[in-house]
């Protein structure tokens, strides 16, 4: 096997867009449940609305990137509140069961025939990348980061992405850090007590839902601009509960947790792809195919969830502490 191609493959996982997108997603989770207390299992829906709020306008009426990025961040805003005008005045259950369903309609209704001049159906929709690839100030070329290379788009992608990350991670940090941070945390302990002091609990709770949304609709956007094409099929329920493995395993309350659990989880599937192809390859492993193997690696991470969970619930980088919801 050649470990050496393995070692770089998961190096390269850590620092692609591809991660980079589910920190920025994860991070919003933890301003919905982490911080706040709102139980989101819809991010995918989020993540969706960033992308075709972007994509579309591109396409339809070639605005500009700016732009596009403007009508993203404002449907993310639009479904943030659709969601959350009739369920934040009740129980975080009912808002995990709008959420899902949302984000599963969201989806359904973007592959319905009757709207495939607009979003193109379940082929979905592609060369919508241009203008944000015209911003490129990186010479063309070739580039060496250790074990991997990259072109000048790859490298470019990465920088705006990770770029992005930690801008949000340093918002998200200073939020916390003021007054309307704890109120918040107030709120995920015990929003009665809360709502005592004369505190708009619900004001409250729509303003994280419409930030974490945010941080949702612009990991959409950084997880399909390197693709050049966004397909509904990338944003079904499964998308969500990956986002949530990455917050488990970083730290539900933690600023740098989320960004370390996709780092982990990519790094883990990368690890554990590489290793299995390979003794597949060279015969070491008969008794399973390559197929089998692409599935058995999401598999070992969920064990590895469980592990976490029994041994070190708060995560990676969490604290005892914030584990006490109300």
């Amino acid at each position: 096997m050649d470990f050496l191609n393995i070692l770089a493959n998961a190096f390269g996982e850590i620092i692609s867009p591809t991660t980079a997108a589910y920190a920025l997603a994860a991070l919003g989770l933890a301003v919905h449940f982490g911080y706040s207390g709102l139980l989101n299992f819809g991010q995918a829906g989020f993540m969706a609305v960033g992308a075709y709020g972007f994509a579309i306008p591109t396409i339809l009426w070639d605005v500009p990137f700016v732009v596009g990025l403007l009508i993203a961040l404002i449907g993310s805003v639009l479904f943030a509140l659709l969601l959350g005008i009739p369920t934040l005045r009740l129980r975080a259950d009912y808002l995990a069961i709008v959420t899902i369903a949302a984000a599963e309609i969201l989806r359904y209704i973007v592959t319905t025939n009757q709207l495939t001049p607009i979003t193109g159906s379940a082929n979905g929709l592609a060369a919508f990348e241009g203008g944000f690839f015209a911003m490129n100030p990186i010479p063309p070329g070739q580039y060496n980061l250790g074990l991997v290379d990259f072109n000048e788009r790859d490298l470019w992608i990465r920088i705006v992405g990770w770029g992005v990350v930690a801008l949000c991670c340093v918002i998200v940090w200073l939020l916390m850090r003021s007054p309307w941070g704890r109120v918040l945390k107030g709120i995920r302990e015990d929003e009665n007590a809360v709502r005592s002091l004369g505190k708009n609990v619900y004001s409250y709770k729509m303003q994280a839902l419409i930030i974490g949304g945010i941080f949702g609709s612009l990991a959409g956007m950084i997880f399909t601009l390197p693709r050049g094409a966004v397909q509904p099929a990338n944003y079904a329920t499964e998308l969500t509960f990956f986002l949530w493995t990455c917050l488990l395993l970083g730290g539900m309350a933690t600023v740098l947790g989320p960004v370390i659990g996709a780092m982990i989880f990519w790094v883990v599937l990368s690890l554990t792809q590489g290793v299995l192809y390979g003794a597949i390859g060279a015969g070491y492993i008969t008794f399973l195919t390559a197929t089998q193997a692409g599935q058995l690696r999401y598999i070992l991470v969920g064990a590895a969830l469980m592990l976490l969970m029994i041994f070190r619930p708060q995560g990676v980088m969490g604290n005892k502490k914030e584990l006490a919801f109300a």
